[in-house]
């Protein structure tokens, strides 16, 4: 730091960061010592030693630009305006913490100031930030997104994903490492290839710096600089802060088998406030009385948090299984009926895509190959003539990367839709689904909606082998907070797309791929149908068949080839697989005594088991013969069609099992 520096400085400014340093400080401290009294239940993951960095930082942002974190996120959010008494109360579980105590140490929330939450798993704040930054550019916002990550976060694929993305498409995003010189345990200058971390921005054709990172006013000078360079619409900033954390990765952890107290004992002689605090006296921009009223007022906000929040109740019990879904007031309108006008599934949804799009300036398409050329399967054709590339946006082959941009575009206000095209793609990134989207509105505690709309197909077919053909569907309706929908017909496909476009949760929507040239009656306008409503495609009496996706179709056939011999067999869509309508199947059960459920996936755990746990549980009375379930060979696809054969049930297999089942 250097009197140049200082003196571009003012008196206020100063003592604002001075301000802003002794929050994060005292309120870390002071958990540190609540953690030893066990009043705090889980992790404690202080930020001491580094308040220069989100200081430096946050000094430049409102409350409309936002903020992504990781696990070592108290400081962040204090800096960005969280209460010292509300994140002490989040620590100690108790129902006025910043997320009413869902979240801990890890999970921060406080949308209501740019606040977008804290990580437990290092790196999606990255691809998080992006998110943001899309929204924005979307909108047409001159706001900015930050991502805080560490050193351990740069070895990740989220880094260059997110960095690749954020260059491509020039987005009003800053970018900080707090090198800290450790990723928990492991040293830096062993797990990186590379010593540095601001050089790698060169990498990506965007700004890099790589600063002090105990020196307040670099930092703030450097992210002011960066923060008006992404508001002014030219792009991403990556800024390294080389600082050290002076306690234990989280309190209570062994520090001294991978560092020494020599090296600690070194860093915390640059503390980064007191440093900034003699060089304020020499340039005489504030007086000793000044740091010493600011650390007194600090301290008692501090002190009077923390009786707040000891004195604070616990979360409600009854509560613990609320905002995993979002809460919906809208009622659905009953669905028309067909009319006379055939139309493909691809059609179908086309129009309701469309439809959206134009009715709702926040809906983004991102894909690979779903701009120009109008998707693998012509899902998106037209679409970017029509409304852009921002809108309808090409992707890099980064499926964890887009993925989890989407989530962070959510949180900030927009409605992402992502093609991927087939859903063992989507499965790189699993992480970015079950650990992040599906439980944003959760661990936010309701405050943030999580409108992601995932599309893919599903399916064996046409010889893709084992890499293009998953049906994956039993393994997400396993994850709370994800709507897995799997439709079987255009008239379904279209309103349940519509009612997805709408819908404020995260939506799995799910297209076998053997259904897209099937041609049904579907209406021009736009309809929706209700998640988690079953759909009877067939009456019958003596016998149950519920048929999951292209299998419904295949039992429908089966019912009227057996209706021929005598059977009466009433077909079930499920629709949905999360949420599951047993209710539908229940009644149907009640009428025929049997249940047979049909489905391309293979067993154990699918969704075959788990209609049947359910009809057992609720309707064993009602069964005259035990349950079956015809599923897919437990193998993955082949790739010979009369293997692919062999591993799928067909109409003659379902017909088969159909008459064993009644003779039973």
């Amino acid at each position: 730091m250097t009197p140049s520096q200082i003196a571009s400085l003012s008196r206020d400014t100063a003592l604002q960061l001075y301000r802003t340093m002794q929050i994060i400080r005292q309120t870390e401290e002071q958990l540190a010592r609540c953690h030893q009294r066990g009043l705090v239940h889980g992790a404690c993951h202080t930020y001491v030693g580094e308040e220069a960095i989100a200081t430096g930082v946050c000094s430049h942002l409102t409350n409309d630009d936002v903020v992504y974190s990781t696990h070592r996120g108290h400081g962040h959010a204090l800096a960005k305006g969280v209460s010292p008494g509300s994140l002490i109360a989040e620590l100690f579980g108790r129902e006025t913490g910043v997320s009413q105590g869902r979240g801990g140490s890890m999970h921060l929330f406080a949308p209501e100031i740019g606040m977008l939450g804290t990580s437990g798993i290092v790196g999606p704040c990255i691809l998080h930030a992006c998110g943001g930054g899309y929204t924005f550019k979307v909108l047409e916002q001159e706001n900015v997104s930050v991502a805080f990550f560490g050193d351990g976060a740069v070895n990740n694929g989220a880094f260059h994903e997110g960095l690749n993305m954020a260059s491509i498409w020039n987005l009003p995003v800053v970018f900080v490492c707090e090198n800290n010189q450790f990723a928990t345990e492991v040293p830096f200058n062993y797990s990186s290839g590379i010593p540095d971390v601001g050089r790698r921005a060169e990498n990506y054709g965007i700004p890099g710096f790589e600063l002090d990172g105990n020196d307040v006013v670099s930092i703030w000078q450097t992210a002011g600089e960066a923060v008006e360079r992404a508001r002014r619409g030219h792009g991403p900033t990556l800024i390294e802060c080389k600082t050290y954390r002076t306690r234990a990765h989280a309190e209570g952890m062994g520090d001294y088998t991978y560092r020494t107290r020599e090296d600690v004992a070194e860093w915390k002689q640059r503390c980064p406030i007191q440093r900034f605090a003699e060089h304020c006296l020499a340039e005489e921009l504030a007086t000793q009385n000044d740091f010493d009223s600011i650390a007194e007022e600090i301290r008692a906000v501090v002190e009077q948090g923390t009786a707040e929040a000891e004195a604070a109740p616990y979360p409600d019990g009854a509560n613990a299984a609320t905002h995993v879904y979002a809460a919906s007031s809208q009622s659905v309108s009953p669905a028309p009926p067909a009319g006379t006008r055939e139309a493909t599934w691809v059609t179908g949804t086309l129009e309701a895509l469309d439809y959206e799009m134009e009715r709702n300036p926040g809906i983004f398409v991102m894909g690979e190959g779903i701009g120009a050329r109008g998707g693998n399967f012509a899902t998106t054709v037209g679409l970017y003539d029509k409304y852009g590339p921002t809108r309808m946006c090409d992707t890099p082959i980064c499926e964890r990367g887009f993925v989890g941009l989407s989530c962070g575009a959510a949180m900030s206000g927009s409605r992402p839709v992502i093609d991927f095209m087939f859903i063992d793609f989507i499965n790189d990134a699993f992480g970015e689904l079950i650990n992040q989207i599906a439980k944003m509105q959760y661990m936010s505690s309701g405050r943030l909606r999580m409108p992601v709309l995932l599309r893919g197909c599903i399916g064996i077919g046409h010889s893709a082998a084992t890499h293009h053909s998953g049906s994956y569907h039993s393994i997400y309706a396993h994850i709370p907070g994800l709507r897995v929908v799997v439709p079987a017909t255009p008239y379904d496909a279209k309103g349940l797309f519509h009612h997805a476009l709408r819908c404020n949760d995260p939506v799995l929507f799910l297209e076998h791929r053997e259904l897209f040239g099937v041609k049904q009656a579907v209406p021009e306008e736009p309809y929706e149908i209700e998640f988690g409503k079953a759909h009877i495609a067939r009456n019958g009496s003596d016998i149950t068949v519920v048929g999951v996706s292209l299998m419904l179709h295949r039992a429908l056939a089966a019912a009227e080839h057996l209706a021929e011999e005598g059977l009466s067999v009433e077909v079930i869509d499920p629709r949905c697989v999360s949420p599951l309508d047993t209710d539908t199947i229940l009644q149907s059960v009640a009428k025929t005594g049997r249940l047979l459920v049909v489905d391309e996936a293979f067993q154990p755990c699918s969704v075959a088991s788990e209609i049947s746990a359910r009809i057992v549980e609720r309707g064993f009375d009602e069964l005259d013969a035990p349950i079956r379930c015809l599923n897919g060979l437990f193998t993955p696809t082949p790739y010979a069609p009369s293997l692919e054969d062999a591993v799928v049930p067909g109409t003659d297999e379902i017909a088969a099992a159909i008459r064993a089942l009644a003779a039973e």
